[in-house]
């Protein structure tokens, strides 16, 4: 569920771009689950409360398991909300929605599988990379399209408020499809059913929710092409160096002890 770039490997590498985009889940909270009321009720000025504004619906990142949120951001939030000895509080809200709740102060950070890009530097600060992602398509087992210069003439299904949304969205003179050839949707399993039923040709995602994807929902396939690398960063509210420095300062330690990348193998299986 996470901005983000796909690569066509084509002659002259013509740029296919695409979209952007959990510690103890028990121990988080939320609003709603839904997202439809999760921002206004947020009260980010809580001293003993860190407001972690996310979408739910991105696995293995963050997704719901009955009354509990959980995935790599989840644990990640949990475990900076931990060293600064505050609770956490988990607002599931629409994707296109998070980084207003974080300019708004309704929420104090973000983790959402979110791709780290110019025009969200412009509205937001963001930690040092934590993970780093891949643009993957998803078709039809018998589908025709086997690349990026396949969905030239094709219907794209992507998340709305992602990088997939803004960048295939995009003019083909920017190595976008056009407006007309994309249809966004609430969150990926949405998309997903759009493509089953037919109203999309293929669905632009991240990799790893990509694969939950598919393997839920059979006769489904992953395209074997290459794409550019993307980082995964944590957004705080511009000019908010404190709890920045604080997040920073969680990740790093996160990483000296192995920490961090346990809780990424544990979500993401090496193949």
């Amino acid at each position: 569920m996470k901005a983000k770039k796909i690569v066509a490997l084509v002659a002259a590498a013509a740029m296919v771009l695409s979209m952007a985009a959990c510690g103890s889940a028990d121990s988080s909270s939320s609003d709603a689950k839904d997202g439809s009321a999760a921002a206004e009720t947020t009260k980010s000025s809580d001293s003993d409360t860190l407001v972690m504004a996310t979408n739910a619906t991105f696995p293995p990142y963050e997704y719901v398991d009955g009354e509990d949120y959980k995935g790599i951001d989840i644990e990640i939030a949990q475990a900076i909300a931990d060293a600064m000895g505050k609770k956490l509080e988990v607002d599931d809200i629409d994707f296109d929605s998070i980084i207003p709740a974080i300019t708004t102060g309704k929420a104090d950070m973000s983790l959402a599988g979110m791709t780290v890009t110019d025009e969200r530097k412009q509205n937001v600060d963001f930690s040092d990379t934590y993970a780093t992602g891949v643009q993957v398509i998803i078709v039809p087992e018998d589908s025709d399209i086997t690349g990026p210069d396949d969905l030239a003439d094709k219907m794209i299904g992507v998340q709305q408020g992602t990088t997939g949304h803004i960048y295939c969205s995009d003019t083909p003179e920017n190595g976008g499809f056009g407006e007309d050839h994309v249809t966004a949707y609430p969150n990926g399993a949405s998309a997903i059913q759009a493509l089953q039923t037919g109203k999309v040709d293929a669905v632009v995602i991240d990799n790893e929710p990509a694969k939950a994807f598919v393997a839920e929902n059979p006769g489904l396939k992953i395209l074997d092409t290459e794409y550019v690398t993307e980082d995964y960063a944590i957004a705080v509210k511009k000019g908010n160096t404190e709890l920045l420095d604080q997040i920073n300062e969680t990740l790093a330690k996160l990483k000296a002890d192995g920490t961090l990348q346990s809780i990424i193998d544990k979500y993401i299986k090496a193949e």
